[in-house]
Protein backbone atom coordinates (compact mmCIF):
# COMPACT_ATOMS: atom_id res chain seq x y z
CA UNK A 1 0.00 0.00 0.00
CA UNK A 2 1.12 3.42 -0.99
CA UNK A 3 2.36 5.60 1.87
CA UNK A 4 0.30 8.85 2.54
CA UNK A 5 1.86 11.88 1.49
CA UNK A 6 2.82 14.63 3.75
CA UNK A 7 -0.44 17.28 3.40
CA UNK A 8 0.69 20.90 2.33
CA UNK A 9 -0.13 23.79 4.47
CA UNK A 10 -2.93 25.27 2.50
CA UNK A 11 -4.57 21.54 2.85
CA UNK A 12 -3.55 21.78 6.79
CA UNK A 13 -5.89 25.18 6.71
CA UNK A 14 -8.76 24.00 4.80
CA UNK A 15 -9.20 20.53 7.26
CA UNK A 16 -8.58 23.34 10.05
CA UNK A 17 -10.97 25.92 8.85
CA UNK A 18 -13.58 22.61 7.80
CA UNK A 19 -13.47 21.77 11.65
CA UNK A 20 -14.26 25.52 12.44
CA UNK A 21 -17.12 25.64 9.89
CA UNK A 22 -18.76 22.19 11.46
CA UNK A 23 -18.23 23.48 15.05
CA UNK A 24 -20.20 27.21 13.88
CA UNK A 25 -22.51 25.18 11.69
CA UNK A 26 -22.18 27.03 8.64
CA UNK A 27 -23.29 24.69 6.23
CA UNK A 28 -22.01 26.80 3.19
CA UNK A 29 -18.64 27.50 4.38
CA UNK A 30 -18.06 24.01 5.01
CA UNK A 31 -19.62 22.47 1.74
CA UNK A 32 -17.31 24.88 -0.35
CA UNK A 33 -14.36 23.32 1.80
CA UNK A 34 -15.71 20.13 1.51
CA UNK A 35 -15.42 20.62 -2.31
CA UNK A 36 -12.25 21.98 -2.13
CA UNK A 37 -10.42 19.20 -0.19
CA UNK A 38 -12.06 16.92 -2.63
CA UNK A 39 -11.17 18.23 -5.79
CA UNK A 40 -7.88 18.22 -4.41
CA UNK A 41 -7.99 14.60 -3.96
CA UNK A 42 -9.32 14.22 -7.20
CA UNK A 43 -6.17 15.16 -8.55
CA UNK A 44 -4.51 13.54 -6.58
CA UNK A 45 -5.87 10.63 -7.60
CA UNK A 46 -6.03 11.31 -11.27
CA UNK A 47 -2.71 11.01 -11.25
CA UNK A 48 -2.65 7.19 -10.48
CA UNK A 49 -4.35 6.99 -13.94
CA UNK A 50 -1.70 5.76 -16.39
CA UNK A 51 -3.75 7.65 -19.07
CA UNK A 52 -3.48 10.85 -17.19
CA UNK A 53 -0.86 13.60 -19.03
CA UNK A 54 0.49 13.83 -15.18
CA UNK A 55 0.46 10.23 -14.67
CA UNK A 56 3.28 9.63 -12.20
CA UNK A 57 3.72 13.07 -10.74
CA UNK A 58 3.73 14.36 -6.96
CA UNK A 59 1.05 16.46 -6.48
CA UNK A 60 2.77 19.81 -4.98
CA UNK A 61 1.52 23.05 -2.90
CA UNK A 62 1.52 24.52 -6.83
CA UNK A 63 -1.11 22.02 -7.76
CA UNK A 64 -3.06 22.67 -4.73
CA UNK A 65 -3.29 26.65 -5.56
CA UNK A 66 -4.25 25.74 -9.13
CA UNK A 67 -7.21 24.14 -8.00
CA UNK A 68 -8.32 26.74 -6.15
CA UNK A 69 -7.78 28.71 -8.60
CA UNK A 70 -9.92 26.52 -11.11
CA UNK A 71 -12.58 26.64 -8.22
CA UNK A 72 -13.05 29.97 -7.90
CA UNK A 73 -13.24 30.55 -11.98
CA UNK A 74 -15.95 28.00 -12.01
CA UNK A 75 -17.94 29.73 -9.55
CA UNK A 76 -17.29 33.12 -11.56
CA UNK A 77 -18.46 31.49 -14.69
CA UNK A 78 -21.73 30.18 -12.83
CA UNK A 79 -22.52 33.57 -11.38
CA UNK A 80 -22.33 35.31 -15.10
CA UNK A 81 -24.93 31.96 -16.18
CA UNK A 82 -27.28 32.96 -13.00
CA UNK A 83 -27.21 36.55 -13.16
CA UNK A 84 -28.86 35.58 -17.37
CA UNK A 85 -31.10 33.38 -15.72
CA UNK A 86 -32.29 36.16 -13.18
CA UNK A 87 -31.47 33.17 -10.26
CA UNK A 88 -30.14 35.96 -7.48
CA UNK A 89 -30.32 33.61 -4.86
CA UNK A 90 -27.50 31.25 -6.33
CA UNK A 91 -25.67 34.61 -7.45
CA UNK A 92 -25.30 35.23 -4.02
CA UNK A 93 -24.66 31.60 -3.10
CA UNK A 94 -21.51 31.20 -5.52
CA UNK A 95 -20.15 34.91 -4.50
CA UNK A 96 -19.98 33.61 -0.90
CA UNK A 97 -18.26 30.23 -2.01
CA UNK A 98 -15.84 32.07 -4.20
CA UNK A 99 -15.22 34.89 -1.31
CA UNK A 100 -14.53 32.04 0.86
CA UNK A 101 -11.91 30.35 -1.54
CA UNK A 102 -10.82 33.81 -2.59
CA UNK A 103 -9.12 33.44 1.33
CA UNK A 104 -7.03 31.08 1.04
CA UNK A 105 -5.51 31.96 -2.63
CA UNK A 106 -4.61 35.57 -1.32
CA UNK A 107 -1.92 34.57 0.62
CA UNK A 108 -0.33 32.93 -2.40
CA UNK A 109 -0.77 35.85 -4.57
CA UNK A 110 1.85 38.75 -5.32
CA UNK A 111 0.84 42.18 -4.07
CA UNK A 112 0.25 45.01 -6.88
CA UNK A 113 3.50 46.89 -5.95
CA UNK A 114 5.08 43.13 -6.43
CA UNK A 115 3.23 42.85 -9.93
CA UNK A 116 4.17 46.09 -10.92
CA UNK A 117 7.39 46.01 -10.15
CA UNK A 118 7.99 42.74 -11.73
CA UNK A 119 6.02 44.27 -15.34
CA UNK A 120 7.99 47.04 -15.13
CA UNK A 121 11.15 44.84 -15.12
CA UNK A 122 9.66 43.35 -18.04
CA UNK A 123 8.98 46.41 -19.60
CA UNK A 124 12.04 47.76 -19.54
CA UNK A 125 13.99 44.68 -20.65
CA UNK A 126 11.58 43.68 -23.81
CA UNK A 127 10.07 46.66 -24.91
CA UNK A 128 6.93 48.33 -24.56
CA UNK A 129 4.41 46.32 -26.81
CA UNK A 130 2.18 44.72 -24.96
CA UNK A 131 2.70 41.71 -27.55
CA UNK A 132 6.05 40.87 -26.29
CA UNK A 133 5.69 41.93 -22.62
CA UNK A 134 2.32 39.74 -22.10
CA UNK A 135 3.41 36.54 -22.65
CA UNK A 136 6.53 36.62 -20.14
CA UNK A 137 4.37 37.93 -17.46
CA UNK A 138 1.57 35.48 -17.85
CA UNK A 139 4.63 32.96 -17.52
CA UNK A 140 6.65 34.93 -14.61
CA UNK A 141 3.24 35.40 -12.65
CA UNK A 142 1.30 31.66 -13.03
CA UNK A 143 -0.11 30.40 -10.20
CA UNK A 144 1.24 33.45 -7.95
CA UNK A 145 -1.57 36.58 -9.47
CA UNK A 146 -4.61 36.41 -10.90
CA UNK A 147 -4.30 36.65 -14.63
CA UNK A 148 -6.91 39.09 -15.20
CA UNK A 149 -5.14 41.71 -12.97
CA UNK A 150 -1.98 40.75 -14.60
CA UNK A 151 -3.34 41.62 -17.97
CA UNK A 152 -4.78 44.89 -16.69
CA UNK A 153 -1.62 46.22 -15.18
CA UNK A 154 0.52 45.05 -18.04
CA UNK A 155 -1.96 46.83 -20.80
CA UNK A 156 -1.78 50.22 -18.67
CA UNK A 157 1.79 49.99 -17.67
CA UNK A 158 2.52 49.35 -22.17
CA UNK A 159 -0.24 52.06 -23.08
CA UNK A 160 1.19 54.77 -20.06
CA UNK A 161 5.10 53.64 -21.51
CA UNK A 162 3.72 54.31 -24.61
CA UNK A 163 2.18 58.16 -24.39
CA UNK A 164 5.23 59.33 -22.55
Amino acid sequence: MAEARQEFPVEQQLRKDMQEAQRSRDQLRLDTLRMALGAIHNLEVARTDRKNPEFGKELTEADCYRVLEQEIKKRNQAIELYKQARRDELVVREQREAEILQGYLAGAYMSEAELRALIADLIAQHGKEFKAVMPLAARATRGKADGKAVNQLVREMTQSEESE
